[in-house]
């Protein structure tokens, strides 16, 4: 069996750490909306108040597309690779996956701050989607340029 290269193993790196940096800023955002949500039930439960479901469980939920989005540059990362090429896109995969992780992190905190307000006004869930949604772009910027970048680099 024949040893690993230094740069193959950052290839697989490159692989890797996109989807795993995203899937990472997914579980905290996820975490950071769901503890809210969590609590804003609690609250109208203990004042026997109706408490949205739905538009709290839309908060909770919103940080999960950037595991997708991480899993989509991480496929196009891994059809580079397996051609033997993206010696270099470790540094993409890397960067982009800690971008998008953020996004998703971000995301759950403004979604945290949407559960509580909507917990206590029943009002404004679309403007709490837009504020998240903004956020959101960033994650989409960064994968549609990274997936064009990589494009550029490698002809794929």
């Amino acid at each position: 069996m024949e040893p690993v290269s230094i740069v193959n193993q950052f290839k697989e790196f490159g692989v890797a750490s996109v989807l795993v940096f995203s899937a990472i800023g997914s579980c905290l955002g996820v975490m950071a909306a769901g503890l809210s949500a969590v609590g804003a039930w609690k609250k109208g439960f203990v004042k026997n108040k109706p408490t949205p479901f739905i538009p709290l469980l839309a908060f909770i939920g919103a940080p999960l597309s950037q595991t997708f989005y991480g899993m989509i540059l991480m496929n196009k990362i891994a059809e580079v690779v397996s051609k033997g090429g993206g010696d270099y896109l470790w540094l993409i995969g890397g960067f982009a996956g800690v971008v998008i992780g953020l996004s998703a992190a971000i995301q759950g905190k403004i979604g945290a701050a949407a559960a509580d307000a909507m917990g206590e006004s029943d009002k404004g869930f679309t403007n709490y989607i837009a504020a998240m949604g903004i956020i959101e772009s960033v994650a989409i910027f960064v994968m549609v340029f990274s997936l064009q970048v990589i494009k550029k680099l490698v002809g794929i």
